[in-house]
């Protein structure tokens, strides 16, 4: 049987401990990976000056699938993040976000299934930014109050450009409704503040509606405004299925809804376009914890098992979920985090959790 090639990127922090825990439940499937290994992040920078070096953009162009460990992006270093460079140089348009319940872990909700889906190259996390009191933002604010005469601009204000397209709108908006399709869910929700924002969020608005008549029939549509939506998320969940979202808002409700199941630590995720995936826990890399084989090693394994359907290894994928759930519900080989008590002493470490849910598999 030949081995898929893939690239993995450990990260730093407790990232290399998380990814070495995914990596083995990954292999115990018994599905066939080439890892390819490549490093990204601040510790690699002291090496290399950089910490997004060539080699890893060229690995993962040449693999196409990839996963990668929490990273921490140098402070002061002119980089803005290691994440946003991998989802703009490789058009990682889609940021795929399931929040899904598991027996065993602590929230205040039950049941709660949904997947976020977030737009992942414009918005006003796009870095189009004007810093306040230089050249460029004073031409920039004299050329707005020439072009909106209207606008009440103070003459030391910062500028960020919030940039909302047609095409990208209906790229991600139809990324919804395939991953909707895919996982047989019913319904697509648009969040939006086309109520204030008439340019750039009626733009979002009136696109998604366009999107969603060629799937009229199929699944049903849907739109929220987004404070709204906030309220509605926290009080009736479970009416909601899959949520798309231009990139600020996703960023905030994805992490909202990692919430309502507990937290980062059981939140996998995706950055997906139409050539690369890539999948990685979304919680940080917590330095301070670094090398003490305490971090809760869930989210990066459940990325590995939306990794692993992703490649079309749906038994495997499966199992290792099941595993994971079952290692979950039962509560005795889980890291601390996930007891009721914080300080119980029955807390397993990132490894020896790997080691149950590798039991569980078999």
């Amino acid at each position: 049987m030949s081995k898929r090639k893939i690239t993995l990127i450990p990260g730093d922090g407790i990232g290399p401990e998380v990814s070495i825990a995914a990596r083995r439940c990954i292999e115990a499937t018994g599905v066939a990976i080439d890892w390819e290994i490549v490093q990204a992040g601040a510790e690699i920078m002291v090496k290399t000056g950089t910490p997004l070096p060539d080699e890893v953009l060229e690995s993962i162009r040449r693999n196409k699938i990839a996963i990668k460990g929490p990273v921490t992006t140098p402070v002061g270093s002119g980089f803005r993040s290691v994440n946003v460079a991998l989802r703009k140089e490789l058009d990682l348009f889609a940021c795929l976000r399931p929040c899904k319940s598991y027996p065993g872990i602590e929230s205040r909700y039950k049941m709660i299934n949904l997947i976020i889906v977030r737009e992942n190259t414009e918005d006003l996390y796009a870095g189009i930014e004007f810093d306040a009191n230089t050249k460029e933002c004073r031409a920039l604010i004299d050329k707005i109050l020439e072009l909106h005469p209207k606008a009440k601009l103070h003459p030391d204000a910062a500028i960020s450009i919030k940039p909302i397209s047609k095409k990208a709108t209906e790229r991600i908006v139809h990324f919804a409704f395939e991953t909707a399709i895919k996982n047989k869910r019913k319904k697509v929700t648009a969040v939006h503040k086309a109520n204030i924002m008439k340019s750039t969020d009626g733009l979002f608005l009136n696109t998604a509606r366009e999107v969603a008549k060629a799937y009229e029939g199929r699944i049903a549509f849907e739109d929220r405004i987004v404070d709204n939506m906030c309220m509605q998320l926290v009080q009736r969940p479970l009416e909601y299925d899959v949520v798309v979202l231009p990139n600020l808002y996703g960023d905030i409700i994805s992490d909202l809804c990692a919430g309502l199941i507990g937290g980062l630590g059981v939140a996998p995720g995706a950055n997906i376009g139409d050539e690369v995936a890539l999948f990685e826990a979304t919680h940080g890399s917590a330095p301070k914890y670094k090398g003490m084989n305490k971090a809760n090693p869930t989210a990066m394994i459940l990325s590995g098992v939306m990794m692993l359907r992703h490649i079309g290894e749906t038994k495997a994928a499966d199992r290792l979920e099941s595993a994971v759930a079952k290692v979950l519900k039962e509560g005795r080989s889980v890291t601390y985090d996930l007891k009721s008590d914080r300080n119980d002493p029955t807390a397993v470490g990132t490894s020896q959790m790997a080691d149950a849910i590798i039991a569980a598999l078999k």
